[in-house]
């Protein structure tokens, strides 16, 4: 069901939410790909014109809250590269397998998110998207296909999936159709979409791809890689959590600091990549104390929430210390994920999991786990 409103409220570097404690601006991260100087200036805004911390997304896009020059934050990101298009800035949604070309799957997706971003960028009836229309490219090991991104392609022996709303469509790519038909397809949508704000929303798919039939999904992935990982080429990752987010200006400035490639997570985690082993033991001594999140089975992986109170006037409680809190008695082997949210609109709620909604004097169940969890 299409929503009635007709204007995209979903903020970007220079179209920004005024939220409850201030100017919100939400920079796009392309396959959640991020250079140490791009996060150290962005760290820098956090503390120096901001909340003092980064927010991170779950499409791999970083925000900073509480912005008081709201025109100098934006001039700053253009600067540093993240902001290559003033037309297409909040449409560059692209998610992409974290660990691509480094750790895993069948085929390196990070070329492909180079040159999908770029062809964005270049169409310009796709300005006209709304800010949460995203793209997926998942390298085969299948983990952001089950997110659900409108139009995505999934690399599998027989070709490329093409997969709408994370559904395949029986339709099958070579490598160079790729970029291609994603572009198409957000093209078709964008034309015919009417008050429709994302493909699960219109009324008819065949008006966008005439005699689709939609087979299954993939099991969706709520818990990001962590801890050490070996890459291919002998170097080592350090995949770290962040605990609801959250992530620090300061800790932001230690992991800059290490000067190697980066990748935020759908997941809200981060990746850095690259390694030499002495680099990232001394890393992760380094990290690890400043509440970065090492292991797999941390309970603060079963748990996210909206910003809540005091950031979002909608919000009927500070969820984020509420979803802390609940970690007291929770571990991680203590069943579905959990996402608590300050009201019904249930923000950044993940595809699979219990959804529990603040009401004012506690919380209720809005959506049970009712999809198996990885």
């Amino acid at each position: 069901m299409a929503r009635a409103r007709d204007t995209d409220a979903c903020p970007g570097a220079l179209q920004v939410h005024e939220a409850a404690d201030g100017a919100l601006a939400r920079v796009r991260l392309p396959g959640g790909m991020i250079t140490a100087a791009q996060l150290a200036t962005l760290s820098a805004l956090a503390r120096e014109k901001g909340s003092g911390t980064l927010e991170l997304t779950a499409r791999g896009n970083v925000q900073v809250r509480g912005i008081t020059d709201v025109a100098a934050v934006a001039e700053a990101i253009a600067a540093a590269g993240l902001l290559p298009s003033t037309t297409h800035e909040r449409v560059r949604n692209i998610v992409a397998s974290p660990l691509s070309g480094r750790s895993g799957g069948t085929v390196d997706v990070r070329p492909l998110v180079g040159e999908l971003d770029a062809a964005i960028r270049a169409e310009p009836g796709l300005a006209q998207l709304g800010g949460r229309f995203w793209f997926s490219l998942d390298d085969g090991r299948a983990d952001v296909s089950g997110l659900a991104a409108d139009v995505g392609a999934h690399a599998q022996d027989d070709g490329w999936a093409l997969l709408l709303s994370g559904r395949d469509t029986g339709a099958r790519l070579r490598a160079d159709e790729v970029v291609g038909t994603l572009i198409d397809l957000a093209s078709k949508f964008a034309e015919i979409r009417g008050k429709a704000w994302r493909v699960g929303e219109l009324d008819d798919l065949g008006r966008l791809m005439p005699g689709v039939v939609l087979g299954a999904g993939f099991p969706p992935v709520t818990t990001p890689p962590v801890g050490w990982i070996n890459q291919e080429d002998g170097r080592v990752a350090l995949g770290a959590a962040v605990p609801l987010g959250v992530l620090p200006a300061r800790v932001a400035e230690f992991l800059a600091a290490i000067e190697a490639p980066l990748v935020i997570t759908p997941w809200r985690s981060v990746l850095v990549c690259d390694l030499d082993e002495g680099i990232a033991d001394t890393a992760l001594r380094v990290l690890a104390p400043l509440g970065l999140v090492f292991d797999e089975n941390s309970p603060w992986l079963t748990v996210s929430a909206c910003t809540g109170k005091p950031g979002c006037a909608h919000s009927a409680a500070d969820v984020r210390a509420d979803a802390a809190r609940s970690l007291d008695t929770r571990d991680a082997e203590a069943g579905a994920h959990r996402h608590f949210v300050g009201c019904d609109r249930a923000c950044g709620s993940p595809p699979a999991g219990e959804v529990l909604v603040a009401t004012g004097d506690g919380y209720r169940l809005k959506r049970a786990s009712n999809r198996p969890l990885r």
